[in-house]
């Protein structure tokens, strides 16, 4: 069982706008849901490809309660803390209006008690315990502490599980502290941390920290490291429907290439073909297993180092 830990679920939306003014009132034309949150994309990939997936967040109110259901509809095991605050919801937006496309409204979501912390702390320990690996990905919600990922960050490491996690600032710079064994982030995320996104530099800066880099350029595609290879990975689309949630469907082919003891190159491959497929789905943040064995062929893969 592959564990993905999503701290802050949402109900993503697709919201569809012919035109829009600021400062107007603008009606939607039509809005499409979808069960969201970093890691519940990881999950849901991971399940469209067959893998056994343990879902485990905050679940709050009503909104908590769809996304678990919609999840559990696609095969997903859904764990967590119960809360009686809802769930965050974000919107996307979509129109023939290319200044507003893809604009994305991310509302902040629940406020955790210290109460929920110590139950979401006892769960997880349990939860990695049985775990085959485990992804973090997103924000945390307000309540948790600064140090919240490298709690989980130690969890994995006192069990000997491998921990492949997507985050961003003090959450991340904590985690780091701790170690773990694999990194994903972007090529902005990497020139804010460590002033360059050259895989190889990144990489050496996270040589006591992390053993594998995923490093993500966008329409460059992804440069995977382990300390001693740099793998270039790139699926080329003749067209786009949408992005989002592409680097979330990458972290999920690097998961599933890795619980099947794959090679840095085919771990790479992977992981570019399943970013890749999620772009030519119009279903936010979701991938068809058809698209992914039909993409990884045709996916290129270039060793840049070998150490």
């Amino acid at each position: 069982m592959i564990l993905c830990i999503c701290p802050n679920p949402s109900i993503d939306s697709y919201a569809y706008f012919k035109e829009f003014e600021i400062g107007s009132v603008n009606r939607m034309e039509k809005i499409k849901l979808y069960p969201g949150g970093k890691a519940t994309h990881v999950a849901l990939a991971l399940a469209e490809m067959g893998k056994k997936v343990t879902l485990f967040g905050f679940w709050g109110g009503t909104t908590g309660q769809w996304i678990k259901m919609e999840c559990e509809k696609r095969g997903i095991q859904v764990e967590g803390v119960e809360l009686s605050e809802n769930n965050r919801q974000c919107y996307t937006f979509r129109s023939d209006d290319s200044s507003i496309t893809n604009t994305e409204i991310l509302e902040p979501g629940p406020t955790i008690s210290p109460k929920d912390w110590e139950s979401f702390t006892l769960k997880l320990q349990e939860l990695v315990g049985l775990s085959e690996m485990v992804n973090l990905s997103g924000s945390w919600p307000k309540g948790v502490p600064e140090n919240a990922s490298q709690v989980v960050a130690q969890s994995c490491k006192g069990l000997n599980k491998k921990l492949m996690l997507d985050g961003t600032g003090i959450q991340l710079k904590n985690a780091l502290r701790s170690g773990f064994y694999g990194l994903h982030i972007n090529e902005h995320e990497a020139k804010d941390l460590f002033g360059t996104d050259d895989a190889e530099k990144v990489r050496e800066e996270l040589k006591d920290s992390v053993q594998l880099l995923a490093l993500t350029k966008g329409k460059k595609g992804l440069y995977l490291a382990d300390g001693k290879e740099v793998v270039h990975a790139l699926k080329p689309l003749e067209k786009v429907i949408s992005t989002v949630g592409s680097g979330d469907c990458l972290t999920a082919g690097i998961l599933y290439a890795l619980s099947e003891n794959m090679s840095l190159e085919q771990v790479a491959r992977y992981g570019a073909a399943f970013g890749a497929a999620n772009c030519v789905n119009d279903d936010l943040g979701m991938l068809k297993h058809k698209d992914v064995m039909d993409f990884l062929p045709s996916t290129e893969t270039k060793l840049l180092c070998h150490g």
